[in-house]
């Protein structure tokens, strides 16, 4: 399975990216983790949707085809980041490749409650008819206090945080075989 991870800040030391790439490492033997950048994605307009920059192009096509998406959110202000609302601003238009393409969420923070609200909110921006993508049910992974569960290296530390992870990515796997049947 091929998934393309979209992780919601541009940050050089974000840690949702660290969660990403701790994903990416942790089940290479599970699926293909592609980090997306989202950092050279110009703001949408629609003056040019009909014929977007070459960048927004290529970002399509990979998220067009990868089997699904992994969503890494921060939670800014109670609610999604601004960069991440352009990157859904450009898969919402035109041709509309997140529609009928399997979604996962997780996110993290350095509050004790990780990104509870930005992943509510997430959640309904994912079921908009623009996107309409289907989303792993009760599943929810909000890494809270996260400065404190990941060393230097990039690894969890926090064992009770891994096996959760580890139990929703199986989690994730059986639901997309399933739907995919």
């Amino acid at each position: 399975m091929k998934v393309v991870a979209i992780v919601g800040s541009i940050r050089k030391d974000s840690y949702n990216l660290k969660l990403a790439q701790y994903i990416q490492k942790r089940y290479q033997e599970r699926f293909e983790l592609e980090i997306l950048n989202i950092r050279e994605l110009p703001f949408y307009d629609q003056d040019i949707e009909n014929n977007p920059p070459e960048v927004v192009i290529n970002f399509k096509n990979k998220v067009k085809n990868a089997d699904a998406v992994l969503w890494v959110t921060p939670e800014y202000n109670g609610t999604v980041p601004g960069v991440l609302v352009n990157v859904i601003d450009w898969l919402s238009r035109v041709d509309k490749v997140m529609i009928g393409k399997p979604s996962w969420i997780m996110g993290a923070s350095m509050g004790n409650l990780g990104t509870v609200k930005a992943q509510m909110h997430l959640r309904d921006i994912l079921f908009s008819p623009g996107i309409s993508s289907p989303l792993l049910p009760g599943n929810e992974v909000y890494v809270g206090a996260v400065h404190t569960k990941l060393d230097e290296a990039g690894n969890m530390t926090d064992e009770s945080t891994v096996q959760f992870i580890d139990s929703v990515v199986d989690n994730f796997i059986k639901w997309y075989n399933h739907i995919n049947r």
